[in-house]
Parts: C-alpha cells; sequence; structure tokens
C-alpha cells in the first residue's frame, strides 16, 4: 500500500505538468506574440520527447532499478518545470517543456512496471487502476487549477506552481522509496535490444502498441483545441477550457470507482469495447452546437470511456515480456505518447480544411471502430 501511495503521489506531479499546457495556449500565444499553431507546439513539445525518450529509460529502469529512475526522473522534471516558468521566449519555453517531457517520461511507465513486479497478474488491473485514479486527479487538476489561475495570475505563475508541487513530491519519493530493493545489471546497448528483443517477439505486442498509439492520436490530440472548439459553442476561456479537460479526468475517477464490478460484469474485451463506444458517444454530441457545459460532460463521458480502453491495454502491456517488463511499458509509453504528440500536428492541418464539426464526427467513428478492432486482433 505503501509503494503505491509513493508512486501515486509521483503519478500525479508527472500528469500535472502535463496537462497545465492545454488550457494557457491562447494565453501563451498572446503573451509571448506567437500565432495559435506555434502556441499548440507547446503540447507536442512535451509529448514528443517523453514518447521518444521511453527508449532510452525503458533499458535504463530495468538495469539501475524502476525506484532509482523514478527518483532521477522527478529532479530533473522538476528542473524542466522551473525554466518553463522563467523561461523569456518562446524557444526558451519550448526548451523547457522539451527537457520536462523528456524525463517525465522515466515516472508513469516504470510505476507501472514496478507495479508489474510487485503484484500478482489476479490483482493487477485493480492495483493498477488505483495508480491509475493518482495519475487521472493530477490531469484533473493541473487542468483546473491552469485554467483557473492562468486568468488571475499568469501562466508562468502556474509553471512555477507545478515546479513546487514537483519538488514535493520529489523529496517525499527520495525518502520513501530509498529502501526499495531492486535487482540491478549492467546496462549496455547490447542488454538493451535483448531486452526489446525479447518484447517485440510477443506477437500481441505490435497490436497493443499500434492501439495506444491510436488512442493518443484520435482522443488526446485533441485537447489543445479544446478552447477553440468551445469557441463554436459560446465559450473558450482558459476557464472553460481548463473544466472541460477536467471534465475528461472526472470520467477517469469515476472509472476507478466502479472499475473492479465492470471487469466482473463485462470483462477485459468488454470493456474495450464498450470504451470505445463511449468515446465515440462523447465526441458526436460535442460536434453538435450544444452549450458548452454540455460538451464538458461529453468530455466527462469521454473520459470514462478512454480508461475503459487503456486501462485494459495498460494490464496486457505488463504481461507483454514478465523478463523485461520495463522495456515492454517504455515501448508502450512511447506509442502512446507518440501518438498525442503526432495527434495536434494532424488535426491543425486537417481543421483548416475540415471545420471542428466534421473533425469531430471522424474521431467518433474511427474511436468506435477501435475498441472492436483492437479486441478481434489481440484475441486472434
Amino acid at each position: 500500500m505503501r509503494l503505491i501511495v509513493l508512486l501515486g503521489l509521483a503519478g500525479f506531479a508527472s500528469a500535472f505538468s502535463l496537462r497545465t499546457t492545454d488550457p494557457l495556449l491562447a494565453l501563451i500565444a498572446a503573451d509571448l506574440h506567437v500565432t495559435m499553431q506555434q502556441a499548440v507546439l507547446l503540447a507536442s513539445a512535451y509529448t514528443l520527447p517523453y514518447a521518444l525518450m521511453q527508449i532510452v529509460l525503458g533499458p535504463v529502469g530495468d538495469a539501475i532499478g524502476k525506484s532509482r529512475l523514478i527518483r532521477l526522473a522527478l529532479v530533473i522534471l522538476t528542473i524542466g518545470l522551473t525554466l518553463s516558468a522563467i523561461a523569456p521566449s518562446y524557444a526558451t519555453v519550448f526548451a523547457s517543456r522539451m527537457l520536462a517531457g523528456a524525463f517525465a517520461g522515466g515516472i508513469i511507465p516504470a510505476s507501472m512496471a514496478l507495479i508489474g513486479d510487485r503484484v500478482a497478474y489476479e490483482e493487477r488491473q485493480i492495483a493498477i487502476s488505483r495508480f491509475l485514479l493518482a495519475v487521472i486527479l493530477g490531469q484533473m487538476s493541473g487542468s483546473v487549477v491552469a485554467g483557473s489561475l492562468a486568468e488571475l495570475a499568469g501562466w508562468r505563475v502556474v509553471f512555477g506552481l507545478a515546479a513546487g508541487l514537483t519538488a514535493l513530491v520529489c523529496v517525499a519519493t527520495v525518502i520513501g522509496l530509498r529502501g526499495e530493493v531492486e535487482k540491478r545489471s549492467p546496462l549496455s546497448l547490447a542488454d538493451a535490444q535483448l531486452r526489446y528483443g525479447t518484447v517485440l517477439t510477443n506477437p500481441a505486442s505490435l497490436i497493443v502498441f499500434a492501439t495506444v498509439a491510436a488512442e493518443g492520436i484520435l482522443i488526446f490530440g485533441l485537447f489543445p483545441f479544446v478552447a477553440p472548439i468551445l469557441q463554436e459553442h459560446g465559450a473558450g476561456g482558459a476557464f472553460e477550457a481548463g473544466m472541460t479537460i477536467a471534465g475528461f479526468a472526472i470520467g477517469g475517477v469515476v472509472y476507478s470507482a466502479i472499475v473492479r464490478r465492470l471487469i466482473q460484469r463485462l470483462g477485459q474485451w468488454g470493456m474495450m469495447q464498450a470504451g470505445g463506444l463511449c468515446c465515440a458517444l462523447a465526441y458526436f454530441v460535442a460536434a453538435f452546437p450544444v452549450p458548452w457545459p454540455v460538451v464538458c460532460g461529453a468530455f466527462l463521458l469521454a473520459g470514462f470511456g478512454f480508461y475503459m480502453l487503456h486501462n485494459t491495454m495498460q494490464t496486457q502491456a505488463t504481461e507483454l515480456a514478465p523478463t523485461a517488463r520495463g522495456s515492454a511499458l517504455a515501448l508502450f509509453a512511447s506509442s502512446f505518447f507518440l501518438g498525442q504528440g503526432v495527434g495536434p500536428v494532424v488535426y491543425g492541418a486537417l481543421v483548416h480544411h475540415t471545420g471542428f464539426p466534421a473533425l469531430l464526427l471522424g474521431v467518433a467513428a474511427l474511436t468506435a471502430a477501435l475498441g472492436f478492432v483492437s479486441v478481434r486482433l489481440i484475441r486472434r
């Protein structure tokens, strides 16, 4: 229990720093005198390094110990967030977000891999869902605090708060995890290649990784566009955007509260199919000219559906290669955040031609298909 609490704190800090940017983009664009399209790239500046560094950090965690990697990552994440708060220009904010994202990537995947090492498979999805609750609360807090505080004190204060919070969690984790005993092995390129080869020999691996990459593109790729989407529903400020993104996280909280009953009633595969349908319904509703609180409610439903789909994939990922679990979870997270980084770029190019309603309808159709197709492929 103590381990889950400490890992939950680390996951909370990582998720808080990730989701603070989305409601701030319009304010950052105005303050730094850049276009909205340039500001949106700050989201990718965090998520793409997060994804790509997984290739390095996964074997590092397997070699030096996952708890050591988590502590190191929290230290450098604190530094990156501090630099983001004081950076004088768009280029320096961009570089600081890249640094923060690169080492934030050493926290959540390593934490899930450590849970996989410590918790029996029969209870693992429940344990991961408890850890996931902390991550969700971090996402929710990050978006709400950013949306509310930025309009009062400015976006730099939001990044400064994220840095202070991460520093406190870093101290707690360094103290709390120092007694963790883990097997260590020499870190070498050959060893890393062997571990990744072990993961990829499982035929289910590519399907799991492709599914979570599609989740990142289809679902999280929309997040930087929440404010302009809401403008078509009569609202578009940082507060409304933060509340809408928080609605997505609240859906995840609801999921965490009833996950055991969902598993008993639907099973893992039924949860994935139902999750895709929930997301599809949510984005279908948001495509029409409804009031912005209805869009907020639709994002709550999307969050509930997403975590039904994603939590099942996380549990599958912990069993792809038990002897190289850190590397497996690193590839999992890399795929997911690569999708999150690519999504805003793709949507930014498409929306000028399609508009947001058509874009949302397309996302709805593809997300509904994702749950059914991925289940069929993995089971086969």
